[in-house]
């Protein structure tokens, strides 16, 4: 596997570490962070009771208040179906709070929820228009709903924050968090970059986890320079045009896979395809799972 630090918007499960794009998630990956700020609290139950000899009544106690930091914990433990109703009962209280509002929508995603999620990111954006990590929630929101084209917006809102020099967070970051989607048993998270990554010249990556969310295997898909002089030489046309020669390869613990190679444009929706069928026709466990 590629030792690179994988720097995305927004990340999913792993994804409320604070951190440079990685949305999507984030997280993933991937580092990446969700909501505008941080939010600690503590927060304390009470038991109040009152005993009166004639007559006696005994009092409930109160029951102790909700917290971000409960509803975090929350994901954290994998529970994302309580952490969204946490949110949502402080949203109650806080419907104008652009942090809580991503947290639900990241609770949503984790449950792929997607329009739900994109009722608490679009929301939030609202609330805070220039908010990168607003629209590293919103592009995964979209996507897990099906809504193409404004997922598609906001790829490009996510280049442009790359470029502005004024957006550290998201100049810093090498890319983001496109989709996340349930194969068989496991979760797969998408990351585009903004630039091809390192010298395989990988366009997108597919992190596979299992059922606990650990990566048991990578499906990356790269156009490395090697191929593609050779490529070009047999396929002058279609290079001028724009189109490179890509491969579809896996890696996981000490393991390698080519899958298959295909040459044109690299159109995320149309690589997501084979990375599905690449997933449904796989029979024998991971490299991963077997650690």
């Amino acid at each position: 596997m590629l030792n690179r630090k994988l720097q995305t918007g927004y990340k999913p499960s792993e994804h409320f570490k604070p951190g440079r794009a990685t949305g999507l998630f984030f997280y993933s990956y991937a580092k990446v962070s969700i909501g505008s700020h941080s939010i600690r609290m503590k927060w304390y139950g009470l038991v109040f009771a009152a005993a009166i000899c004639f007559p006696t009544f005994a009092q409930n106690a109160a029951a102790p208040p909700v917290t971000a930091a409960q509803g975090l914990e929350q994901l954290k433990n994998r529970q994302p179906q309580q952490a969204l109703a946490t949110f949502q009962q402080l949203l109650q209280a806080n419907p104008n709070d652009v942090a809580l509002n991503l947290y639900a929508a990241g609770a949503a995603l984790d449950l792929y929820q997607g329009q739900l999620a994109v009722q608490y990111a679009e929301k939030a954006r609202q609330l805070d228009t220039n908010n990168w990590k607003v629209h590293t929630t919103l592009v995964v929101a979209y996507a897990i709903a099906g809504r193409v084209s404004e997922r598609d917006a906001e790829r490009e809102v996510l280049r442009k924050f790359h470029a502005d020099p004024k957006a550290q967070d998201a100049m810093q970051s090498n890319g983001f968090l496109i989709d996340m989607f349930p194969v068989k048993q496991y979760r797969v998270e998408a990351v585009e970059y903004f630039q091809p990554m390192g010298k395989f010249h990988i366009y997108y990556r597919f992190l596979i986890r299992n059922r606990d969310g650990r990566r048991v295997w990578t499906i990356s898909d790269e156009s490395n320079d090697f191929d593609e002089k050779s490529w070009e030489q047999a396929h002058a046309q279609q290079a001028t045009a724009g189109e490179r020669q890509f491969q579809m390869v896996g890696e996981g613990t000490d393991a390698h896979v080519d899958y298959r190679m295909f040459s044109g444009k690299p159109a995320y929706d149309s690589v997501k395809a084979q990375v599905l069928q690449i997933l449904n026709a796989q029979t024998a466990p991971f490299p991963g799972e077997t650690q």
